[in-house]
């Protein structure tokens, strides 16, 4: 048997109108070489200047995620030679990270649907060794006879997540960027869209015979950008340790590449330790005082998704899969909270039509939820319709299904069709009574003990006022009816 032990290191870009170091733009998608100024260019002579709001998402990030925030800290020089970084080194942070220690959070629903069910170690949290802040480098692309760099991402804010190896398996490395991705939009201090690059990151595993304290040798797998990818490289890269040291062969430390399409690791070089990048202290930039900043990081801290869920069970009454899927999406638990305080609807209610009706109408059109037409309000509309009594479940879902499809109002898609129910006691006493007196064998039986027959007394009350009875007070005069009569 042999244990497995993963670290993670997660590169984020941060949500900033310019770049780490100069006043060009962060906009992913402009033509390439076209946000660039000689300070990201790295050009003789061109000096840094810090960007105060990258400084401060990270300390906002460090709050939320429980870190120590260093009342002091610095940049610093990270050297190497490689075409995607133009001035021959990284300004990053060395000794003096602005976040160490701090833990994520392990929720159940965060781990791949297939594992929810066996997770090993249930409201497990892995720690992190530190958060600090760079620049991003450029982007590479590679042709058929040549490659292409595009400096335009060079320069962006970047914050590296780093975590202790607790991490035990891939599905606790699915769960872990989950979360830290769900924290990272509520903070507001990423898009974190992976497709865009905005999330990458750096797997490091080994593995070693259980019973030996010491870890094995640590292989990292590079440039991982999708959540499911992760996943899929560590299955593969555990397996392949476990056989080479089963067979007796060393492990040497090495970076890896993963190939989606082969589903396999592939080695790329020998890795470097840290000596090999000679950090120094930035000589361009001077040191940060964080207490500033951090009060203005403080100022900014939401209710971050644990507390969210415990709020929507203990203050709403809702189950705790409920919350705990409204509190994981961001902008579905925005979405419920505004239908919530848009009208009157009791919150199981509406947490029920959120997760299932308009959850499954959106997944059928393959639609975002920013690009429904059925607003907060307009739902929240809908429920109040419903619980009056105006229209019964069956209705309600026809009529959200028109609200889906052309963005109208409950009340005159209800007006429109003629749906609304008839309430009116004096008229629902009428047809109940002409109900009971065409059917004296059915009330012979209800009265004789067989209280199922009261059901198709109201169906015939249903069918007499053209499915526009209300149910539920039909079928209250009927009982009233049938017990005065017996």
């Amino acid at each position: 048997m042999y244990l497995v032990s993963i670290g993670l290191e997660v590169h984020v870009q941060l949500r900033t109108r310019s770049k780490m170091f100069c006043a060009c733009a962060v906009e992913y998608g402009a033509e390439p070489n076209t946000r660039t100024c000689p300070v990201c260019l790295g050009l003789p002579g061109a000096l840094p200047v810090m960007n105060g709001e990258a400084i401060k998402l990270t300390l906002l990030t460090g709050l939320m995620l429980g870190c120590r925030l260093a009342s002091f800290s610095k940049f610093d020089r990270k050297n190497y030679f490689y075409p995607d970084m133009p001035k021959n080194y990284q300004i990053s942070q060395y000794d003096l990270p602005f976040c160490s220690g701090g833990a994520v959070e392990l929720y159940d629903l965060a781990y791949p649907k297939d594992a929810q069910k066996r997770i090993a170690q249930p409201g497990k949290s892995i720690r992190l060794t530190r958060i600090h802040l760079e620049e991003d480098v450029a982007k590479s692309t590679h042709f058929e006879t040549g490659s292409g760099i595009d400096f335009n991402r060079a320069g962006t804010p970047l914050m590296e997540i780093v975590s202790e190896p607790d991490i035990a398996s891939p599905e606790e490395a699915f769960a872990y960027l989950t979360s830290l991705k769900q924290t990272l939009l509520y903070g507001g201090v990423s898009d974190a869209d992976m497709e865009k690059g905005q999330l990458r990151c750096d797997c490091n595993v080994s593995v070693r015979p259980a019973g030996q304290e010491q870890l094995g040798t640590k292989i990292e797998i590079k440039n991982m950008n999708t959540i499911s990818g992760v996943r899929r490289a560590l299955a593969y890269e555990i397996e392949r340790q476990i056989e080479e040291v089963s067979a007796g062969r060393t492990l040497q430390q090495e970076t890896r590449g993963w190939d989606d399409a082969a589903g396999a690791t592939y080695v790329m070089r020998v890795k470097e330790s840290a000596h090999d990048y000679r950090y120094f202290p930035d000589p361009d930039l001077p040191p940060v005082d964080t207490t500033a900043l951090r009060a203005a990081a403080e100022a900014l801290l939401p209710e971050l998704p644990g507390a969210k869920r415990r709020r929507y069970e203990e203050s709403l009454g809702l189950s705790t899969y409920d919350a705990t899927t409204l509190a994981s999406d961001l902008s579905l638990s925005r979405y419920f909270e505004g239908a919530l305080a848009a009208g009157q609807a009791k919150p199981k209610a509406l947490a029920n039509w959120v997760l299932n009706d308009l959850n499954a109408a959106l997944a059928a059109a393959e639609q975002p939820l920013t690009e429904c037409r059925v607003q907060p309000a307009a739902l929240a509309g809908l429920l109040a319709i419903l619980e009056s009594g105006q229209i019964n479940g069956k209705q309600a879902k026809e009529v959200f299904a028109e609200m889906f499809a052309s963005g109208r109002e409950a009340a005159a898609i209800v007006q429109e069709r003629g749906l609304e129910q008839v309430s009116d006691t004096g008229a629902l006493e009428q047809l109940c009574a002409e109900v009971v007196a065409a059917n004296p064998k059915v009330v012979a039986d209800f009265r004789g003990g067989n209280a199922a027959a009261l059901n198709f007394l109201k169906g015939q009350v249903m069918k007499l006022s053209k499915g526009k009875a209300n149910p539920a007070i039909a079928g209250e005069i009927l009982a009233r009816q049938l017990a005065a009569g017996a």
